[in-house]
């Protein structure tokens, strides 16, 4: 019998990797419910033996005897649900620690697994610490040891602090950086572009252009429109910045570099030659410096930060919204770059 796999005319066989990638997606989103439902099972029991233990006061010395011989006789009852006297005591603590909390953390923590739970109650003595690891966790599919070792890092404190996506503070004299930071967002809606499908850097400068009304009031009061692909030269080298503008009360240029996918650390040296020569060539003589904004899909604080560290070009970055959901965006993005790269191949 051959194993050849049937050959599908052009148009079904596309049908049918779309039909594969569905299927394989619903089957991992029914596997991850699945293990959700069973943490949530196997919590459910254990925190009921816990809250047990805990209203009959028994605590590890005089009570010892009791679990041990508790252990013994669900072990021979049960001898899958892991009901060892150690794991019985730490079922008490799980029930006593979360007996008090908010009810969204206790949903939060019923459905991670055992293990990440004793993880969390020996490690973390704060519930708000506890939760955004939890939440942590449930979205990115944290081992244990991913866990453990998010938790080493102390990934809760440099989540709280206040990250800026510009480097403003340390390039601008104060009262300017200042003004800087209320004129410039750290997120912009785009939903007015009413795009719904991929578009590539150019064309979604495009758009901006053919409804640059709505892309001025969304930047704010003050901005000025000056060009697009607005071209520079120097030392017999063309540039072209994507959008140029000016902003009355700063007293600066403001060049738009516009990305369709998320923030990289090459993007900022760009934008720094880019400033370099609008200093150069373009600013006036009663002018600010002046200033650059990277307008990307996505960012991540730690990354631009780090990219920042030594610029001295006032440059920050930010995140625009196309009314999309986050996942449909990205799933957009990653298409229309892989059909770029093909294109280019």
């Amino acid at each position: 019998m051959s194993n050849d796999k049937p050959k599908l005319p052009q148009l079904q066989e596309a049908e049918y990797i779309d039909i594969l990638k569905q299927a394989i997606s619903q089957i991992r989103t029914a596997r991850i419910q699945i293990a959700k439902q069973v943490n949530s099972t196997t919590n459910s029991v254990y925190w009921n033996l816990g809250k047990l233990l805990s209203e009959k006061q028994l605590e590890e010395g005089y009570g010892s005897g009791v679990v041990q011989q508790l252990s013994i006789d669900l072990k021979s009852e049960f001898p899958d649900l892991g009901l060892s006297p150690r794991n019985l005591w730490d079922m008490k603590r799980f029930y006593e620690h979360y007996s008090q909390a908010d009810t969204k953390l206790r949903q939060a923590v019923a459905v991670l697994p055992w293990g990440h739970n004793l993880l969390l109650i020996n490690k973390v003595k704060d519930n708000s610490q506890i939760e955004f690891y939890v939440n942590e966790t449930l979205q990115k599919g944290w081992s244990r040891d991913l866990l453990l070792n998010a938790i080493k890092m102390d990934s809760y404190s440099l989540a709280q602090r206040q990250f800026k996506t510009h480097n403003f503070d340390q390039t601008l004299p104060k009262a300017h950086a200042d003004y800087a930071n209320e004129v410039f967002k750290s997120s912009y809606n785009l939903g007015f572009l009413g795009i719904t499908e991929p578009v590539k850097e150019l064309e979604l400068e495009n758009r901006l252009i053919a409804k640059i009304r709505a892309f001025v009031l969304e930047l704010g009061k003050g901005f000025s429109f000056i060009g697009n692909q607005y071209r520079l030269e120097y030392n017999n080298k063309e540039y072209f910045v994507d959008m140029l503008f000016f902003h009355r009360g700063l007293r600066s240029l403001v060049a738009i570099e516009l990305k369709i996918g998320g923030f990289k650390a090459e993007y900022v040296g760009k934008m720094n030659l880019y400033l370099s020569l609008l200093d150069r060539l373009e600013k006036g003589e009663n002018e600010n410096p002046s200033i650059g904004i990277i307008l990307c899909a996505d960012k991540d604080h730690l990354d631009v930060e780090i990219a920042l560290q030594d610029i001295n070009k006032p440059i920050g970055v930010a995140e625009y919204q196309l009314l999309l959901p986050k996942a449909e965006l990205q799933s957009l993005i990653l298409n229309e770059l892989n059909a770029t790269q093909q294109e280019n191949e």
